[in-house]
């Protein structure tokens, strides 16, 4: 069962970061945007359009990446304040009641949103270098298929917590530069304390 869970995890995962590529797409477009009006005089037409599509592939994408982190917003104020298995016991009502309904949703009407656009060859009609936009629009019920399997992979963490009393641990992950540089200036802290006593034993023996 914990292969399965971790298996899903590696697929949000792996699509997370293929889509956080998007991220260098998105500020080249904006930097060139940029220095091309104010620098040149010289807009581009496809810029802004560009940009609204990195963000919005990166928004959708990353969903299930975010949740497989248990990463996304939630009433922590009162949540973490119940025990762990009434903590399991709210997150899977909500995910049965909320989460399932909105992710089949993303699949179903995604999936007719995107045939549509592909039928007619759907482009941006208010840009003026009309970027074709259809094959994005598939990638409404993609987010929706692969948030729907993470959300079964959370539904079983949820039911083994209320079975167990213990949250079965994630998947193994980099850590966010901001934790990592918490740590290390935590270590070096401690390290410098430690030296410092060290220096004043020192001194104190040799006085």
């Amino acid at each position: 069962m914990i292969r399965s869970l971790y298996a899903i995890d590696r697929l949000s995962t792996w699509v997370g970061k293929a889509f956080a590529w998007c991220i260098l797409v998105l500020t080249f477009a904006t930097v060139y945007e940029v220095v091309s009006r104010y620098v040149f005089n010289h807009p581009t037409a496809w810029a802004f359009d560009m940009s609204v599509q990195m963000y919005g592939a990166l928004f959708m994408m990353a969903g299930a990446y975010t949740l497989s982190r248990n990463g996304h917003v939630r009433g922590d104020v009162i949540h973490r304040l119940l025990p762990t298995k009434w903590q399991a016991g709210v997150d899977l009502f909500l995910y049965i009641i909320f989460f399932f309904p909105g992710a089949i949703a993303l699949v179903w009407y995604g999936a007719d949103y995107a045939a549509d656009s592909w039928g007619y060859r759907k482009y941006s009609w208010n840009s003026p270098a009309q970027i074709q936009i259809y094959f994005f629009k598939t990638l409404i019920p993609v987010a929706g298929a692969i948030l729907f399997l993470q959300g079964i992979s959370e539904v079983v963490r949820c039911v083994r917590c209320i079975r167990t009393g213990v949250w079965p641990e994630r998947m193994a992950h980099v850590e966010e530069t901001e934790i990592m540089l918490m740590n290390e200036a935590q270590d070096l802290h401690a390290i410098g304390q430690d030296d410092a006593a060290n220096t004043l034993e020192t001194r104190e023996t040799q006085s």
